[in-house]
C-alpha cells in the first residue's frame, strides 16, 4: 500500500496542499442550506472498535524508546511520526523505520492520498542522498523502508535519485536491510533497469493501491493497474535474486471477490510478499470509506494470500505497507509468520487467536 497519510520527513515544516475533490463540487449546495462539504462530513464513518492495537512490552519497548531518542535528539523526522502511523511502536521496536525522499509533494493526485499536489515541484535536494544516509545510522535501525512520491516533472521519474540515495545509505550502513517502495516511473522500463542494475536492496515494492476496476475512481489518470503490474513483472525479471511486495487498500468500493482476484494476478507475475489494510481517509474533501471489513475478511484474506501463493503475507484494519516490515521480509525467506511473532492486533489471521473471530 502507499501510503494514506504520508508526510515528508527530511524537512522540519511543510505545507500540505491536499489532492481533493473539486472545490466547484463541493460548493454546489452552498446556498442552499447544508453544503456539499458539510453533507460529506455529517456521513463520514466513524472508526469501528476493532480499529485498536497495543503497545510493546519488555525489550521490544526498550528498543523503541532508544529509537525515538535518537530521533528526538538528532532532529529526525520519519513517516512513522508525521504521519501519525498505528504501528510506530512496533516497528520501532522491532528495528524498522519508513522514509520519503524526492520532495514533500507529489505531482499526481490520488484521491486518498494526503500528501500535496504539484505539478512543477522544486528541483531534487542534492543533499538529499548524504541526509538520509545520516538520519538511518543516527536511527540504528536493522530495516529501511525508502519510499518516494511520483515525480512526472523528471524524464526518468526521478530513478537516479533514488538510486543515489540508497547507495549512500549502503555505503554509510551496509548491514541494514533496504527497502524501496518505487513510483511507477511512468512505465519507464528502461528507467527501472537503470535504479535496479546492482542496487544493494532486500526487497522492491510498488503499490497497485486498489482492486483494477476501481483505478479511475481512486488513482490518479497517470497511473494504473496494469501499469503497476508492468513495474512489478520487469522488476522480477531484472531482478530474480531479490523480493517484490505490493499492498492493496481495500474500503473503496471493491468487493470480497475482487480482492482475492487481484491477489491472483499479482502472484502470477511474481510478487512474493503482499500487505492489506484498510483506507482511511485522511480529509473531508478525500474519497468517503465505502466499508470496513471486519478482522474475520482480513484473515480470511490472510488465509487465501496464502494458499495462492505468497511468500509473506500481512492482513488487517491497521496494516499499512510498510508493517513490520524487517521482519516481512525475513518471513519470505522462511521464518515465522510475522502475524504469529508478538502480534500487536495490527494484522490478523487464522495462523493465531486473533484471527479466529
Amino acid at each position: 500500500m502507499i501510503i494514506v497519510f504520508v508526510f515528508t520527513l527530511l524537512e522540519v515544516t511543510m505545507t500540505t496542499r491536499l489532492p481533493t475533490i473539486d472545490s466547484d463540487i463541493l460548493s454546489i449546495n452552498e446556498g442552499r442550506g447544508e453544503s456539499a462539504l458539510e453533507r460529506r462530513k455529517s456521513q463520514r464513518k466513524r472508526l469501528p472498535e476493532w480499529f485498536k492495537t497495543s503497545l510493546p512490552t519488555g525489550e521490544a519497548q526498550s528498543k523503541f524508546n532508544k529509537t525515538r531518542t535518537n530521533v528526538h535528539e538528532h532532529g529526525l523526522h520519519t513517516v512513522c511520526e508525521e504521519a501519525r502511523c498505528p504501528n510506530v511502536h512496533d516497528c520501532w521496536a522491532r528495528g524498522t523505520a519508513t522514509f520519503m525522499i524526492a520532495g514533500e509533494v507529489c505531482t499526481r493526485g490520488c484521491r486518498f492520498c494526503a500528501v500535496g499536489t504539484i505539478k512543477k515541484p522544486p528541483i531534487l535536494d542534492p543533499n538529499e542522498p548524504k541526509e538520509l544516509a545520516d538520519a538511518i545510522e543516527h536511527m540504528m535501525i536493522s530495516h529501511a523502508v525508502i519510499t518516494v512520491v511520483n515525480r512526472d516533472d523528471l524524464p526518468d521519474g526521478g530513478a537516479n535519485h533514488y538510486r543515489n540515495c540508497l547507495l549512500a545509505v549502503n555505503e554509510r550502513t551496509p548491514d541494514v536491510g533496504l527497502e524501496l517502495l518505487c513510483s511507477d516511473l511512468e512505465g519507464n522500463i528502461v528507467a527501472l533497469g537503470e535504479l535496479l542494475e546492482n542496487l544493494p536492496i532486500r526487497v522492491f515494492a510498488h503499490n497497485v493501491e486498489c482492486v483494477p476496476r476501481l483505478d479511475s475512481v481512486v488513482r490518479d489518470p497517470r497511473a494504473s493497474f496494469e501499469q503497476s503490474l508492468t513495474i512489478l513483472k520487469e522488476a522480477k525479471k531484472l531482478r530474480p535474486d531479490i523480493r517484490i511486495k505490493t499492498s492493496i487498500m481495500v474500503g473503496l468500493g471493491e468487493t470480497d471477490e475482487e480482492v482475492v482476484e487481484a491477489m491472483k494476478i499479482l502472484r502470477e507475475i511474481g510478487v512474493d510478499m503482499i500487505t492489506l489494510g484498510q483506507y482511511l481517509q485522511p480529509s473531508d474533501k478525500h474519497l468517503p470509506i465505502d466499508r470496513f471489513p471486519e478482522p474475520k475478511q482480513f484473515a480470511d484474506w490472510d488465509k487465501q494470500a496464502r494458499e495462492i501463493g505468497f511468500k509473506a503475507v500481512a492482513s488487517g484494519p491497521l496494516v499499512r505497507s510498510s508493517y513490520r516490515a524487517g521482519l516481512l521480509y525475513e518471513e519470505a525467506e522462511g521464518a515465522e509468520p510475522v502475524v504469529t511473532r508478538e502480534s500487536t492486533g495490527s494484522a490478523v489471521s487464522h495462523l493465531n487467536s486473533i484471527g479466529k473471530l
